[in-house]
């Protein structure tokens, strides 16, 4: 029997320091700097908020959270690059989940889905979208630029972020709704088109607040109505669609951090803990909401939900809409 106890005891042993060597290098992480991946270009809302939370999570983190911008193909280029990295707790994708939800339904066969290819770590807040036009545009309020519109005929330039973002269908959408045609200038981002619709080369787009306000307040782009169900601090005289006389055109443009699947839960975990401090830190709140960007922490098992909901709105919406990619 001692023998017995003493080979029972040796397996224990041997079994308990082999777990703690599969632990050690998760519980030493983050030993290198951190990559995160997003798939907007610098200088627009997605960029903006994914350095805002990057710098903070970096301190808390002790290494720092490098930010990567990987544009184009309605945010799949960047989507895939993280969902092919290795999922080691070194790289993270700053998802702009409706813009991504929107893409997964409008593209056939997406190389990557963010619910089959990610852990969900958090979801991290949303950005309004906002109506604008070039001030050479002679319409001040809905009604005014619906009939303008028609008045062209189609013969006028509207922008977007590019194909298969929230800001192509926004445009798609209202072009529907009060039947009218235009021509679509699909762009890589905010940043590369909001210089050609303040030349005046577009007319018209649909864009983030956070990109577009330096613009609106400097009087290089006119604001006609806003894209949520309530009006912006930051812009009061701007309505919303409603109060502007179209119903149901309110959008909760959301953004959420994602790791590729197979990352340690124990890295998920610590980046969930880390990123929740931040979002409720007060003055991290008030410098955000000075940018238009509203904080909103869910945690990794709410964020799955939200996921799924939001890939299931997108996909009637476009199906229902009949709406493509060009």
């Amino acid at each position: 029997m001692n023998h017995l106890h003493r080979i029972f005891f040796g397996i224990t042993l041997l079994l308990g320091m082999a777990s703690v060597s599969n632990a050690a290098p998760e519980s030493d992480w983050p030993k290198k700097p951190i990559q995160m991946i997003l798939s907007f270009p610098a200088g627009g809302s997605t960029d903006v908020f994914a350095r805002s939370i990057a710098a903070p999570l970096g301190d808390a983190l002790g290494q720092a959270v490098v930010v990567d911008n990987k544009p184009g193909a309605g945010g799949m280029i960047g989507m895939t690059a993280a969902a092919k990295a290795n999922p080691d707790g070194y790289t993270i994708h700053f998802s702009a989940l409706t813009n991504q939800a929107i893409a997964q339904a409008l593209f056939n066969n997406p190389p990557v889905d963010l619910e089959k290819d990610f852990i969900s770590v958090a979801l991290v807040g949303s950005v309004p979208h906002i109506l604008e036009v070039n001030p050479s545009v002679p319409a001040k309020n809905m009604s005014e630029l619906i009939g303008y519109i028609k008045s062209r005929n189609g013969n006028f330039n509207y922008a977007s972020q590019g194909n298969g973002t929230l800001s192509h269908l926004e445009a798609q959408l209202f072009m529907q709704r009060i039947g009218a045609t235009g021509v679509h200038i699909p762009y890589k981002g905010s940043s590369f088109a909001l210089p050609d619709l303040i030349a005046g080369n577009t007319m018209m787009m649909f864009d983030s607040l956070t990109a577009s306000l330096p613009h609106i307040q400097s009087g290089k782009l006119r604001p006609i109505a806003i894209a949520s169900s309530e009006r912006s601090p930051l812009l009061p005289n701007v309505p919303t669609f409603e109060q502007d006389g179209m119903k149901k055109f309110d959008v909760e443009n959301l953004f959420a951090i994602y790791a590729p699947k197979g990352t340690p839960p124990s890295v998920v975990s610590r980046l969930e803990k880390e990123i929740r401090k931040i979002l409720t830190n007060p003055d991290f709140k008030n410098k955000l909401a000075n940018q238009g960007i509203h904080p909103q922490f869910a945690n990794s098992e709410k964020l799955t939900e939200i996921t799924i909901a939001e890939q299931a709105k997108w996909a009637k919406i476009v199906k229902t809409s009949n709406i493509k990619i060009d």
